[in-house]
């Protein structure tokens, strides 16, 4: 015969919860980081590609 589990304590929820928060969070201000070090042209560890014309042709 099924028997019903015992109820989770709202304060194991919230935690369950929070941690599942902060991950987003991390994932969201890494993103972010990335974002700032590509568009302040000084970053060394991404390749991407630019519209930019090299500075040593004159055209």
């Amino acid at each position: 015969m099924a028997v019903p589990k015992k109820r989770t304590s709202g304060s194991k929820k919230k935690i369950r919860n929070r941690m599942w928060r902060d991950g987003s969070v991390k994932v969201a201000a890494r993103a972010l980081s990335s974002a700032r070090s590509i568009l302040s042209g000084r970053s060394k560890s991404f390749y991407y590609v630019t519209n930019e014309k090299a500075s040593g042709t004159n055209d």
